[in-house]
């Protein structure tokens, strides 16, 4: 499997939310944190055995449109704080880190969008045939390798960079608390729409009333989501 990696290295954690509400954290029974990974290694596995095809022939896409290599590899941060390898289909241009830093340098507005979303409506980074994969979160597809793995869980908070462990503040022990998801409150609930301030508290809430129930209706609700596109950049 080719990868790409970014090089963009750790930030250090410092600040805390500011006069917002602290959840207890809150990561599960052990019958319940058993029950979620047994959920989430069923539907990764069924995931491949009917959509494989799909998965390869995405691949192929990528590389036919862009180069080598197809799947972007990046650190970031799971749970209980430990750092692994997020995995997704490369929709961006190869040296998007150094793209991102020029654009945020020479558009103050594009600086001010990135302070409040993590996310830009006009990415300079993204190719062609990447703004559809991202448009549809068919770029997420490698992640249920991050679940088989043990990674990433189906539903939980979305794996956070190096440079955003800060902006958590008082919601960073929730965070670690379980496992990133490949989809969450964040997505059901206007993504990139969402400032990262209130993605933090969407989080600190999962995490303190996680139920396998909650989990299936935010499973449901995310199909919905993502058939139309809504807040997707």
């Amino acid at each position: 499997m080719s990868v790409l990696r970014s090089n963009t290295p750790p930030q250090p954690a410092h600040g805390a939310a500011a006069n917002t509400p602290v959840y207890a954290p809150i990561g599960g029974t052990p019958w319940l944190r058993a029950a979620k990974r047994a959920a989430d290694i069923a539907m990764a596995g069924s995931f491949f055995i009917f959509f494989g095809w799909a998965y390869a022939l995405i691949w192929l896409g990528v590389l036919m449109t862009s180069g080598g290599p197809a799947i972007y590899m990046q650190p970031r941060y799971g749970k209980d704080g430990k750092v692994f390898r997020f995995l997704k289909f490369r929709s961006m241009v190869a040296d998007a880190d150094a793209v991102l830093a020029r654009h945020l340098r020479e558009n103050p507005g594009a600086r001010r969008e990135w302070d409040m979303y993590q996310k830009l409506e006009h990415d300079p980074r993204i190719t062609r045939f990447g703004a559809f994969l991202r448009k549809y979160s068919i770029d997420e597809f490698p992640q249920f390798w991050n679940v088989l793995l043990g990674d990433m869980s189906m539903v939980g908070p979305r794996p956070c960079m190096f440079a955003q462990k800060e902006l958590y503040g008082d919601y960073w022990d929730h965070y670690c608390a379980v496992r990133p998801g490949i989809t969450g409150l964040w997505q059901i609930s206007g993504r990139n729409e969402v400032s990262y301030r209130r993605r933090a508290a969407m989080d600190a809430e999962y995490v303190s009333t996680l139920s396998l129930t909650r989990d299936l209706v935010i499973l449901l609700k995310t199909v919905s989501v993502v058939a139309g596109a809504r807040g997707s950049r």
